[in-house]
Parts: structure tokens; C-alpha cells; sequence
């Protein structure tokens, strides 16, 4: 049937009120039809319970190769391809999932992470002492002064990225995940960013070194050799998912703070810790809404009359989950960082569960730390204007900027 035929409401590509949207399908039931770009059809899952059940089911697959059959009916220059399409651990299933997974595991475990604390703290005061540099009163796009450099620098030094390659990985990367973006768009930043990669796949093998890079273009011993195209895709993957989540993570959290200054008095004080903050940041506006797609290996009944088809493709909104009022009756929609339960699904649940989550928290809290340690008495240059616009994208979530006018460090 058409997505006419089936009634189906179009899912917001360009993300101009995602909360207000997840907050009618979740109405809606537990999965219902929507429309994405090209006409395609999908279960849309917005509560927290069935995005859980079905993370960590078994009979759900990531692989549209071997799981969708209607993958030969998905245009060119589709906006969810970058990610549902890819050919890394990310969209495989199973064993071939594990074992492509437990590769990747060591460069992301908490004890290198921690270890990487001092280089981190080194770049953020860095980043935050230029800032002080502005004249009196003059403003600041934070996410592209802090956020963004801080995060895109951390996962380009772990993968070797030459410094003249970073800026227009950045923007290739940005370009692919906004999701409001025309066909032709996506096709051209997609040859810009395989142009790229393939230009550092060829470098790492040429001149190895101790980076992750390198260790995604040397052949595993004992294994068949990746294509161009599925490394290609695994240094996307993992380059993309350190940063982008990483930068909307900071940057939501200093929107909240300085959105609701009593929370960030309560740091000062003592009485709240970053960890609160950061966790209640990626309750209310967790950094990725929508990762594509699932495929049920057979029929699953959810209850309600809903029943998911095998092969129909599912998307499970993350970002949602955490403002289901099932979970948190208590004010969902608010930013409350000293709320005790701060429960959510910011990085994913089950076999998927997103390997950066470490590194994510660790920049986010460097990061505030840093920033408010040096400009307690920031504020937003428009307080009473309008908020701030959000990236146009169903897949990563947060602003596109935000302006702050930080008074002089305290000398």
C-alpha cells in the first residue's frame, strides 16, 4: 500500500518540533506508520518500553542487506542512507555484529578514555582562553568555539586525521546528517566524504601509525579483507558518532544552564554535580533522536493491535524515550537536573548500545567544568528572543547554534 493508502503522517525531517511530534505518535500507540523521504514507509516506536523491548530483541535486525526487502525501492540520495545503509558492525546482525564489534571495543573502554582527561582539559582551556580574548560585551557562537572544536579535535587525534583534513571532514559529516537536506545535496556531500576518507585510508597505509585509523585500514589478521567501501564506512561510523554526539551533548547542556541559572547555582554551591547535569541533558534532549533502521526477522506483536510485519523497517527514536511520561510522570518536558531518576535511552540499549558513551560524558564534563569555572556570570545574548534554531535533522538532535555573551574571566 502507498503511505496515501495507509494514512500515514510525514515524519518531520527537518526537526522543527521533534518533542511535540513524539509526543502525538507515542499517543498514537506503541509503533505507528509514518512516511519518510522517497516515500518509504516505517514503524515509527516513540515509548521507552517497546524502544527497550525492541533494541534488545533477538528477532530485530540492523541489516537491510539481508533483513529488507524493500531496500531495492530506496532513491538516490536518500537522507537516511548515510547511516541505515552503511556497510560497518554498525547495520550488521548477530554473530557477524559481535565479533565486528568486539574489534572496535578497546579503542572506546573507560580506562583509555579516562586516560585521555588531561588532553582533553589541556584543549578545552585552550578553547575557553581564546574566548576571553572577545571584547566587552561581543558574543559568541559557543557550539562552533567550544562544542565543536573540542569534540572534532578529541576523535580526529584517536584516529591519526590530518589537521588540513579536519574542517572539511566537519562540514562533509554535518552536510550527511542534516536530514532536511534536498537529494542532490546528500550525493555531493557523500562523494565529498568518501573523497576524504579514502584519501586517510590510503595515507594510514602507506604510513601507519598509533592511531585508529590506521587500525581500521590494516587487514585483520586472519580475516577477509573489507572493501574500500566498508572501511570507508566504519572510519565514517566512528569518526561521526565521536563527534556529533559529543558536540550537541555540550552544547544542549549549556543551553539548559543557561536557560535555568538556579541549576547552575546549585553546581556552584556544591549541591549538584556535573554528572546530574549531564545526565538530565541527555534525558530531556538527548544528542541523537532517530538512528535508522530495524527489520523484524518475523512477525512481533506489540500489543494494542499493532503488529510489526517481518521485514517492515522500524525506527526507534531514542531521544524520545526519555521524556515518556510512563517513565517520568513528573514534569517530563523539563529540564530538572536535581530530579532523582534521570532514566533514558540517549545512548541506545542492548547489543547497539553506542561504544562512545564514555567519551561523550567525559568531553561534556570538561567542558562545562571549564567554561563555567571561567564564566559563572555568562549569559545568552537573546534571553527574550526567540530559541535558539535547532539542527534540521531527524537523526542528530540539538541547536545549530548559540549565541552567549561571557563576561570577563574573573581575574
Amino acid at each position: 500500500m502507498t503511505p496515501d493508502e495507509l494514512g500515514c503522517p510525514v515524519l518531520d525531517m527537518a526537526a522543527e518540533a521533534p518533542h511535540r511530534q513524539n509526543a502525538r505518535l507515542r499517543s498514537a500507540g506503541p509503533a505507528v506508520r509514518v512516511e519518510l523521504p522517497g516515500g518509504i514507509v516505517a514503524w515509527s516506536v516513540t515509548r521507552s518500553e517497546v524502544i527497550r523491548a525492541l533494541a534488545g530483541d533477538p528477532r530485530v535486525s540492523r541489516d537491510p542487506r539481508k533483513h529488507w526487502p524493500g531496500l531495492a525501492d530506496v532513491p538516490e540520495g536518500w537522507p537516511l542512507a548515510p547511516l541505515a545503509l552503511q556497510q560497518t558492525f554498525f547495520n550488521l546482525y548477530g554473530s557477524e555484529h559481535r565479533a565486528a564489534r568486539r574489534r572496535m571495543t578497546p579503542s572506546f573502554a573507560p580506562r583509555r578514555v579516562t586516560a585521555l582527561r588531561p588532553r582533553i582539559e589541556a584543549m578545552a582551556a585552550e578553547l575557553i582562553g581564546a574566548i576571553g580574548r572577545l571584547a566587552p560585551g561581543e558574543a559568541v557562537d559557543i557550539r562552533r568555539a567550544l562544542s565543536l572544536p573540542l569534540t572534532m579535535t578529541v576523535i580526529c587525534d584517536l584516529f591519526g586525521v590530518p589537521a588540513a583534513m579536519r574542517l572539511p571532514l566537519g562540514r562533509a559529516m554535518d552536510s550527511l546528517l542534516i536530514t532536511a537536506s534536498t537529494p542532490d545535496r546528500i550525493r555531493v556531500a557523500q562523494v565529498e566524504m568518501d573523497a576524504l576518507l579514502t584519501e586517510l585510508l590510503h595515507l594510514k597505509r602507506r604510513e601507519p601509525g598509533p592511531d585508529l585509523a590506521s587500525d581500521v585500514a590494516a587487514v585483520p589478521t586472519g580475516e577477509a579483507e573489507p572493501t574500500e567501501e566498508q572501511s570507508r564506512d566504519t572510519l565514517f561510523l566512528m569518526i561521526g558518532a565521536g563527534y556529533e554526539t559529543a558536540v550537541n551533548l555540550i552544547t544542549s547542556a549549556l543551553q539548559a544552564l543557561l536557560t535555568h541559572p538556579r541549576y547552575l547555582t546549585l553546581v556552584h554551591g556544591g549541591a549538584l554535580g556535573w554528572e546530574d547535569v549531564i545526565e538530565e541533558t541527555l534525558r530531556h534532549e538527548g544528542p541523537v533522536m532517530h538512528l535508522p533502521l530495524r527489520y523484524p526477522l518475523e512477525d512481533i506483536d506489540l500489543g494494542e493491535g499493532v503488529v510489526l510485519r517481518r521485514g517492515e523497517p522500524v525506527l526507534l527514536a531514542f531521544g524520545a524515550a526519555g521524556r515518556d511520561p510512563e517513565v517520568h510522570p513528573d514534569r517530563p518536558d523539563d529540564f530538572d537536573p536535581t530530579r532523582p531518576v534521570k532514566d533514558h535511552l540517549a545512548f541506545g540499549h542492548g547489543p547497539h548500545f553506542c561504544l562512545g558513551a564514555p567519551l561523550a560524558r567525559l568531553e561534556a564534563e570538561v567542558a562545562l567544568d571549564g567554561f563555567f569555572g571561567s564564566y559563572p556570570n555568562a549569559v545568552l545574548r537573546d534571553q527574550d528572543g526567540p530559541p535558539a534554531a535547532r539542527l534540521r535533522s531527524a537523526v542528530v538532535n540539538g541547536p545549530a547554534e548559540l549565541w552567549i555573551v561571557p563576561p570577563p574571566a574573573p581575574a
